[in-house]
């Protein structure tokens, strides 16, 4: 396994790093989680991503409940909740967003469903338009002070927004934030390779990256080129939406693009799946991919991403930009 600096920080956390989202709860129990995270940590995986509002802090639980009955020491690993949607059926005014309160109560909550005394990552997982960027700082900054979060960040944030953030925090003395959790991958990558481009500077905000779906929801493993197959995370009920955004108007355009990289990775010696995930881990602007995976057996030659990497070089990488036709 590589690890890598969580941007400027010190913490480091591997390539690539286990979440999740749709998965648990949805198609996973708590026995399947535990041979999938046992897979991740035994193979290097130090960075485990959750959030309040993966099914409906359902999945928190999950994940809590393995990592007891895996015994882990607590200094091997690194867990993460986010805040912004509630864990709880239409939630109430107090309990979503980024208010000090929810914030606040919602990291004792997190805590509680994954049996942790702390959080290692604490993400704001969209902004909040209702609520001042400086009142969520200093909530963020006052639980860093009390011990029970190590790093915040935000998911989906602008760059603006971002530097905002970090601006107030270093205007009052505050903790500024540490990481963003973006999606990027070959279809979404304007945010991660240019509009954030100037906020990984480490003599700025040095910000880290997680960044997820890297595989665009499924489809950049080819597995959607002849139709949904059952079982699949498009058939996820209360995940249509994830169905009509990857199969709308864009959606053959997509699909004829994965054909043409899936020649691309056959001439490599692999597959398009890694393929996908080793062109995420070629960003050094990336901190760690997440992967998904609903089996212990997925989610074991997922890893194998890494080797390769190497395969990547210039010309590989100029044909993909080819095929894909948007570089920023």
């Amino acid at each position: 396994m590589e690890y890598r600096r969580l941007g400027k920080s010190g913490l480091k956390v591997s390539a690539l790093s286990f979440g999740s989202w749709v998965t648990f709860s949805y198609q996973v129990g708590v026995d399947d989680a535990v041979d999938c995270l046992k897979t991740a940590y035994d193979a290097g995986v130090n960075f485990f991503d959750n959030a309040e509002a993966y099914a409906k802090g359902k999945s928190e639980l999950i994940m809590g409940e393995a990592i007891k009955k895996l015994g882990w020491p607590r200094d091997s690993y690194s867990v993460s909740s986010k805040v912004m949607f509630g864990a709880v059926p239409d939630p109430g005014p107090t309990q979503r967003g980024l208010s000090r309160k929810h914030v606040t109560e919602a990291c004792h909550q997190a805590l509680q469903r994954l049996q942790l005394d702390h959080l290692d990552l604490y993400f704001c997982h969209r902004p909040d338009p209702e609520t001042p960027i400086e009142e969520t700082v200093r909530a963020m900054h006052d639980l860093i002070q009390q011990g029970k979060v190590l790093y915040w960040g935000t998911s989906e944030w602008s760059a603006a927004e971002i530097q905002e953030a970090y601006d107030i925090a270093r205007r009052h003395h505050l903790t500024p934030p540490t990481m963003e959790q973006p999606q990027y991958n070959m279809f979404i990558r304007e945010r991660v390779e240019k509009e954030y481009a100037p906020l990984y500077d480490p003599e700025g905000v040095g910000l880290g990256t997680t960044i997820w779906s890297p595989l665009r929801s499924g489809v950049l493993t080819g597995k959607y080129n002849d139709g949904i197959p059952e079982g699949s995370r498009m058939t996820v009920q209360g995940y249509e939406w994830l169905k009509d955004q990857v199969f709308g108007s864009n959606g053959p355009q997509m699909i004829a693009t994965v054909r043409e990289l899936t020649k691309v990775a056959e001439g490599l010696g692999t597959s398009m799946t890694l393929l996908a995930l080793a062109w995420c881990l070629k960003n050094p602007n990336v901190s760690t991919v997440i992967l998904g995976a609903s089996r212990a057996e997925q989610l074991r030659e997922n890893l194998k991403a890494l080797e390769v990497v190497d395969q990547l070089t210039d010309d590989v990488m100029a044909e993909i930009d080819g095929i894909l036709g948007n570089r920023p």
